[in-house]
């Protein structure tokens, strides 16, 4: 089972609060263009860190196959025999490298990374085969 790491929530849900506050400042100031700008920062962090306190377990295994996280806060099981292709996507780009682990079910494509899975995304496809195989 694998699942987001514990401190972007606290720094989502941080963030969150740091612009509710600007917007309650700028609302008392009379600023409209900071409270627009606010509103929707405050919603949308929210809404983050909601979802990775509602839907903590991105990726979870049984004997039959997968659990994924479908949509918000939805889930899906995915059997073995449709994962189409179990592969990490690795991307440099100024001059930092990121892994994205992808499961191809055909109809659709799951993407994970490393925050999702608190894992490196290279380790776990490398377990969701063996596990496959099995």
């Amino acid at each position: 089972m694998w699942r987001v790491r514990r401190q972007p929530i606290f720094a989502k849900a941080g963030a969150a609060l740091a612009c509710l506050a600007l917007g309650v400042y700028w609302f008392l100031q009379g600023d409209t263009r900071g409270v627009i700008l606010a509103v929707p920062a405050t919603l949308l962090l929210a809404a983050m860190a909601l979802r990775d306190v509602l839907a903590p377990v991105r990726l979870a295994t049984d004997e039959t196959g997968i659990t994924v996280v479908h949509g918000y806060i939805g889930r899906r099981h995915v059997p073995w025999s449709q994962i189409q292709d179990i592969k990490v996507d690795v991307s440099r780009r100024y001059g930092m490298r990121s892994e994205m682990l992808e499961i191809d079910t055909g109809d659709n494509l799951h993407i994970f990374s490393r925050n999702d899975l608190d894992a490196s995304p290279t380790e776990v496809a490398a377990e969701l085969r063996r596990l496959r195989q099995v």
